[in-house]
């Protein structure tokens, strides 16, 4: 299967890191090797954070992982039941307070979000697709899956090799060939003031 590209029309040159990755929705189930997935997690590694507290988890299953993978799968809500074909799911969480004082890290899951998108960012050069989700059972996700309580989840991550959308519902194949759009800068960006 050819990578799918759905290169971002920017208005402005971009890295191409950037421009080439999208969250498409057909993911194989081919596996993907160790190596592979560790050079994913070294990249969210890298993601800068507040005071360098490094606030994020992953818990992650692949396919070959039996029950492991069976407790990842049942966080999924039904509308992301497309997600259960990847080779690999993994959930995000950010620890709430600073390791170095204890006091509230209002930063947190904001940092785990850059380690994830570094995570993300790094699956194109390694043949892969990732594809993050807010749809799981982000309540019982820490619980299930043997959280300490100073740590919230953040999102649900699909990743593996795309995969031919023609086995998608007709309606995710739709969404599959939907052109990339971001609102303009002028209505996320201002200079001076909140306008």
């Amino acid at each position: 299967m050819d990578y799918p590209r759905k290169t971002a029309p920017t208005d402005l040159p971009i890295l191409e890191a950037f421009k080439e990755r999208w969250s498409p929705l057909a993911i194989s189930d081919q596996p993907v090797s160790d190596d592979k997935i560790q050079t994913l997690f070294e990249a969210a590694r890298w993601a800068p954070s507040s005071y360098n507290e490094q606030p994020w988890r992953y818990v992650y299953a692949t396919k070959n992982d039996g029950e492991a993978r069976e407790r990842l799968e049942s966080l999924l809500l039904s509308g992301n039941a497309w997600a259960r074909n990847a080779f690999l799911l993994a959930v995000s969480f950010a620890k709430k307070t600073f390791t170095f004082n204890g006091k509230e890290n209002r930063h947190g899951l904001h940092d785990t979000g850059a380690a994830s998108a570094y995570l993300a960012a790094q699956c194109p050069a390694l043949g892969l697709v990732a594809h993050q989700m807010a749809g799981f059972k982000v309540d019982e996700a820490a619980t299930l899956l043997g959280v300490p309580a100073d740590f919230v989840a953040g999102s649900m991550i699909a990743v593996g090799y795309p995969d031919d959308p023609k086995d998608l519902d007709p309606k995710l194949q739709e969404r599959e060939k939907t052109p990339r759009e971001r609102k303009p800068q002028k209505e996320f960006v201002f200079r001076g003031k909140f306008q």
